[in-house]
């Protein structure tokens, strides 16, 4: 295993217990047999790994340097690493179901653990109480040997391989959806998406804090900010814990631990390549450690060049090559004239200034794909830098930081939208062609792809965090006092955009040399003509997070299986988002700022909160002496300011009857608050327009309906009820078998929803959508809104002609329930001088239904397109040996139905591999600490399934909610280690 990880292994249940201040019920486990001679440290803390099959997280930077005593005798895995450590700077601890090598405790620490305060250090994702695993929780840990053994570059790549990850949401390649806060995601960055409730339903923590939020109005984590090479492991808890944590802790919890206890220095490169695209990464990471506290700090550069169209066939409008249809635009190159209510193809192969009447084609349409000369991923630079100190100031008082900085740029050739234009051309114009004689105006659909090139997009994303906190000890109790700043700023300049205001004007130019020309393909223009039209569109905001914590955690009462612990705390946040006034330079013929558009949100919320720990029983303890039974209880009130007040309890009960099995379950409500862009309540927000619905049971099959968007003024917060039961099993200890299997249950209600994403299903679904639709409207309430400012005549469908008005504003409409399994099965045994093992996990979705309102009838999300599949795996076999090791991953994601255009048709299921092999030289090598490694992620280049998936106002072949375009990916790493 490469230096900068750790020794792990799955176990099942033992003693939680400070091994240095042993209380008097430590669990004896099973005692082995060991000859070990005096050796480094690591390799005697890898041999009882290898032998007992305990769980061990023993970070390896802390063991570099040191020398193991020989050990002969017979001892259980905690009696083994008690006498590796003695008269070395290291403890052993217990916390859940692991043994954890650590730093040993200064005097203010061992005073606590003396007086029953356990582990002060530790603290589990899922509870407030320290060095307790949470009763009744199941949390996945991902380690910094899976981190390295993944090949993967970034942090989000990480968490998007979670079997309980849905892809929807921010991320790279869904900017152009409407569904799950997708479209506020202008600056391409990354969120993870729990159960696929929504990102804002998934609570992201960093070291237990909450970090600045990105995208309009701040709706998702941007993980991409995070660099992968400053994690020490990642918590992912896939349970509602409002009780804990606040708001947005309904799906589940992710907990981005940092590499604090890192010492030593360590430097890292690598580089991968793909077909079509490429990848840098560069880090380094320092840390130090002295008698009274410790510190480091990372930094991280990362690269990626774009990732063009062309290079991936399916990702265009033109999809027949795969029994498809072409979903290509009718604004071509060359375009199409419009006259007389004729339409006339400009033929191919002339420039457009020779063109005669006789030459144009009767009834063709020329059409174009908006994919062509565009990106499927942008082009990304990332520099991010944290840092991290903890220092001991007298005995009873330890302080902490930590800060983050991330700045990212991009810049990505979009598709075609705003260039695929329909242009009066009048008849001043030198260019101008006449297709009926008439002498009029006429209508040209054009795309202006090759005069101004791609639309594209440039821009940044900066993230600044910081925290301050001061652990306080009064006898047993840790007191904690704690303060967060954050801010994330985005900005983006879309350029190569038409000017309409400006191009009229070129089109009325009488002279040939400086006037538009659009009856060609593109080659003919004057290049200044082409500068005098080009526009851009700039927008951009900030996010802003203050936040203060008072915190107590420690022991109530001693109970025979161990005390009784209680975590208090009252906290108070404050958010805000402003955006900037967009800057507009398509319209008009000067430059403008639309101040309708920029808006600021802000919010005042205040907690209090409570968790209680009771140990009722436990191995020859006392207590119900029915094994180890552990109970928690916690509630959490918080004060939304404008919003209300919300509380929410959590129980959880776990039950190791015998070692090998341990049976748990927990119960709680959740709760999370509308956005900043749920509750604004303005001109940029608010429109009324009228628009020709299908509808199969209206006479010629179309109902003008009158569409009101914007948000329900009354708008409350999303609840949701959830509970979970499970169990972990390990019947064979020597052999490192473990499995553990979860069933889980979400009833959540009150969802926002904005139905206008569904515009053309309001009446072909009218059973679903019937709620929110009044067929029989009062003709003065449509006048009303056909009189407000608020109005946009988008088509000429008088008010007399409005048959039905559908309420399509955001508001509190549906319900859902969830439910499904979350499983883990692996076995790991000894091997050579190392250890191998076999494993899968994996999300199974027995049932994900949603109504819109009570009275509308259930429909099924499960397997759907823009929902999870209803099945995700994730297999893993690793070797290693020495400094030789090898890993195999298989990522299945199963298939379903892409009902998007009424009748259903099936998507395929997608199987793709990684690799990865790895050499460490040796300590007595002439250069050690050195490792290589090679990773291939889709070792088979297995291109996603073909579907036909609306992108916006596109479709393109993929679907980019649950598959990647990357292809196989193939990088070299070289690390080096001091």
């Amino acid at each position: 295993m490469g230096r900068t990880g750790y020794y792990w292994v799955q176990m099942g249940g033992s003693a939680l217990a400070l091994c240095a201040a042993m209380p008097a019920c430590a669990q004896d486990t099973e005692r082995q047999q060991y000859e070990m001679p005096e050796q480094e440290f690591a390799q005697s803390v890898r041999a009882v790994v290898d032998q007992s099959g305990a769980t061990i997280i023993a970070p390896t930077d802390l063991l570099a340097g040191l020398r193991a005593p020989a050990l002969r005798g017979e001892f259980t895995p905690e009696q083994a690493l008690v006498r590796l450590v003695a008269g070395t700077p290291l403890r052993v601890a217990h916390v859940g179901d692991a043994l954890v090598l650590r730093r040993a405790l200064n005097d203010r620490a061992q005073a606590a653990a003396a007086q029953g305060g356990g582990d002060s250090e530790i603290l589990v994702t899922g509870t407030r109480i320290r060095g307790r695993a949470p009763a009744g929780a199941a949390v996945t840990t991902i380690n910094r040997t899976d981190i390295e053994r993944s090949g993967y570059a970034t942090t989000q790549q990480i968490l998007q391989a979670l079997p309980q990850n849905f892809g929807g949401g921010p991320n790279e390649t869904t900017a152009a959806t409407a569904r799950n806060g997708a479209d506020a995601n202008t600056s391409y960055g990354s969120g993870i998406n729990l159960r696929g409730l929504g990102p804002s339903s998934t609570l992201v923590l960093l070291d237990g804090e909450r970090p600045p939020m990105a995208g309009i109005a701040g709706i998702f984590t941007d993980l991409s900010m995070i660099p992968l090479s400053a994690i020490e492991r990642i918590e992912v808890l896939p349970d509602g814990a409002s009780a804990l944590y606040g708001s947005d802790a309904v799906a589940g919890v992710v907990n981005i631990i940092p590499r604090t206890g890192f010492r030593g220095l360590t430097a890292n490169v690598r580089y991968g390549l793909g077909d079509g695209v490429d990848e840098w990464q560069a880090s380094a990471l320092a840390g130090a450690r002295w008698a009274t506290g410790h510190a480091m700090i990372a930094y991280e550069y990362y690269h990626r060049s774009r990732l063009a169209a062309a290079d991936r066939g399916y990702v265009s409008e033109d999809l027949r090559r795969y029994g498809l249809s072409d979903y290509r635009t009718a604004a071509g190159v060359p375009g199409t004239i419009t006259a007389g209510g004729q339409r006339f193809g400009i033929p191919t192969g002339q420039d457009g200034t020779a063109l005669e009447p006789g030459a144009l084609i009767p009834g063709q349409v020329n059409v174009s794909d908006r994919y062509a000369g565009s990106d499927i991923l942008p082009r990304q630079a990332r520099h991010a830098v944290f840092a991290n100190f903890a220092q001991d100031i007298g005995a009873n008082v330890e302080l902490h930081g930590q800060a983050l900085f991330g700045d990212r740029r991009y810049d990505v050739r979009r598709p075609t939208s705003r260039n695929a234009l329909t242009l009066t051309v009048p008849v001043t114009n030198p260019f101008y062609v006449d297709p009926l004689g008439i002498n009029q105006p006429v209508q040209v659909a054009y795309n202006f792809l090759n005069d101004i090139g791609p639309e594209s997009g440039r821009g940044y994303s900066q993230a600044l965090g910081a925290s301050l906190s001061a652990d306080v000890q009064l006898r047993s109790w840790t007191v904690t006092l704690g303060a967060t700043y954050g801010q994330q700023r985005d900005g983006l300049t879309v350029y190569n955009l038409v000017n309409t205001a400006r191009a009229a004007v070129a089109l009325a130019d009488t002279d040939p040399a400086s006037a538009l020309n659009l009856f060609g393909d593109g080659s003919a223009n004057n290049p200044a003509t082409i500068d005098f039209i080009r526009g851009t569109l700039t927008s951009g905001g900030r996010y802003r997070l203050w936040s203060f914590q008072l915190r107590g955690e420690g022991p109530l009462v001693a109970l025979p299986a161990g005390d009784v612990r209680l975590a208090l705390g009252v906290e108070h946040r404050r958010e805000r988002y402003s955006s900037d006034p967009a800057g507009l330079d398509i319209t008009t013929l000067t430059p403008s700022v639309s101040t309708s558009s920029a808006f600021t949100g802000s919010r005042e919320v205040t907690a209090a909160y409570a968790e209680l720990a009771v140990p009722l029983s436990d191995f020859d303890c006392g207590g119900l002496a029915i094994g180890r039974l552990d109970v928690s209880a916690a509630l959490r009130g918080e004060r939304y300011a404008g919003i209300g007040d919300t509380f929410n309890p959590k129980f959880g009960l776990s039950w190791q009857p015998v070692d090998a099995l341990r049976l748990r379950g927990s119960w709680g409500t959740s709760f999370r608050a509308p956005s900043f862009l749920d509750l604004r309540q303005d001109a940029g927000s608010i429109s009324y327009f009228a628009y020709p619905l299908p509808d199969p049971a209206a006479a010629g099959g179309v109902t003008n309906a009158l569409i009101l968007r914007g948000n329900d003024p009354d708008l409350g917060p999303e609840r949701a009820t959830s509970w979970t039961a499970g169990f972990d099993v390990r019947p064979d200890t020597s052999r490192g078998f473990s499995a553990a299997l979860t069933y889980f249950n979400i009833v959540y209600r009150d969802r926002i929803v904005n139905p206008s994403s569904a515009l053309f299903s309001f009446f072909t679904n009218r059973d679903v959508y019937a709620p929110i639709i009044d067929d029989s409207p009062d003709p003065a309430a449509v006048a009303g809104y056909y009189a407000s400012p608020y109005f946009l005549p988008l088509t000429p469908i008088p008010a007399s002609a409005i048959t039905a008005v559908v309420d399509a504003r955001t508001q509190n409409l549906a319900s859902q329930r969830l439910s499904g399994l979350d499983f883990d099965v692996a076995y790991r045994l000894p091997f050579s001088e190392g250890a191998a093992e076999f494993g899968i996990s994996g999300s199974y979705l027995i049932d994900f239904r949603q109504k819109l309102t009570a009275d509308a009838p259930s429909i099924t999300l499960a397997d759907t397109i823009g929902n999870p599949p209803d099945l995700r795996l994730r297999g893993r076999a690793s070797v290693s040996s020495g400094g030789v090791g090898a890993a195999v991953f298989a990522n299945y994601l199963d298939g379903y139905t892409n009902n998007s255009s009424g009748a259903g048709t099936p998507v395929d299921s997608w199987l793709t591999i990684d690799l990865q092999l790895r050499y460490e030289t040796e300590s007595n090598f002439v250069v050690p600490g050195v490792s290589l490694v090679l990773s291939v992620t889709n070792l088979f280049d297995r291109d996603p399934p073909r579907t036909a998936y609306l992108l916006g106002t596109t479709t393109v072949g993929y679907d980019v909610e649950n598959a990647s375009p990357l292809g196989r990916i193939v990088a070299l790493q070289l690390s080096k280690q001091w």
